[in-house]
């Protein structure tokens, strides 16, 4: 599981670096891409915790 958060919390820092280089030099393409990976590590963290969570409910 701690790999699986190193890596979206990975993914996230590359989207927001990918997403600011898009910005800077207007590339709306490499804006976007960077926007999805954020997204991407993101959603990867929200599954991580509720699967947390859920763990957590069923020991109760």
């Amino acid at each position: 599981m701690e790999m699986n958060r190193m890596e979206g919390t990975a993914k996230e820092l590359r989207g927001s670096v990918k997403e600011a280089i898009g910005k800077v030099t207007r590339n709306r393409v490499k804006q976007a891409e960077g926007a999805a990976e954020k997204l991407a590590g993101r959603m990867q963290l929200r599954v991580l915790e509720a699967a947390d969570a859920m763990r957590e409910r069923m020991k109760q």
